[in-house]
């Protein structure tokens, strides 16, 4: 005989989502950025903050409702949604105002952080640390007079404005926006998996009328 169905499902549980876990570290880079690279008197610093909190906290608190209603999960996963989705554009001006590199996906550096996949603050700084050291420089062929090539005249270049070496802050910044396109790709896989659920099974009224009928039905 199957079990009959429980009034309040098992939830919670949000320490294992992976937007949660991708969430929090945007929160404790973010911490870190504004410390090292935004003025303290200035209110983006404060919002920077608060909108990576906001991300994490409504993220568990969601998860954590939706054993009572479905309908707060979704509002809630969404609110994280667009705390993100602002701190993305806080990231974004910051690089802008500076005049610092936005980097394509495809970035030689930006594919070496996803390849790491980093899950603290301390793989992040060893990143930023090992791509600011001589092990990337990027070389050129010495050429002759004539432009034919000298065979074994590798040299690394090291002055060349454009293979200079990205500030930390640009490192950072990239890799703070890296893993929020992630964390924003998982939250719109659960908000549109919550949505569905939502719409076949009800919130918690109809659970709860579900809940009466079957044990009605069990005399």
């Amino acid at each position: 005989m199957p079990e009959p169905e429980k009034l309040i499902p098992k939830h919670g549980g949000y320490r294992h989502l992976k937007s949660f876990q991708v969430a929090q570290l945007v929160y404790d880079v973010t911490v870190r950025f504004c410390e090292r690279y935004v003025d303290r008197r200035s209110r983006t610093r404060d919002q920077m903050v608060q909108a990576a909190r906001s991300g994490v906290q409504n993220i568990a608190e969601g998860s954590q409702a939706s054993g009572t209603s479905k309908k707060t999960e979704l509002k809630l996963t969404n609110v994280a949604r667009a705390s993100l989705e602002e701190l993305r554009l806080d990231y974004e001006d910051f690089l802008r105002q500076r005049g610092l590199a936005l980097w394509a996906p495809d970035h030689p550096a930006l594919m070496r952080f996803k390849a790491k996949r980093c899950a603290t603050l301390e793989a992040v700084r060893a990143w930023v640390k090992d791509e600011r050291s001589d092990k990337h420089r990027q070389t050129r062929t010495n050429t002759d007079r004539q432009g034919w090539v000298k065979i074994n005249t590798t040299v690394k270049v090291r002055e060349s404005p454009c293979l200079s070496v990205p500030k930390s802050e640009e490192l950072v910044a990239n890799a703070a926006l890296s893993l929020l396109n992630l964390c924003c790709y998982f939250l719109d896989r659960q908000l549109a998996a919550q949505a569905e659920a939502f719409e076949k099974e009800g919130g918690f009224t109809e659970r709860l009328y579900k809940v009466r009928s079957e044990r009605r039905s069990r005399g």
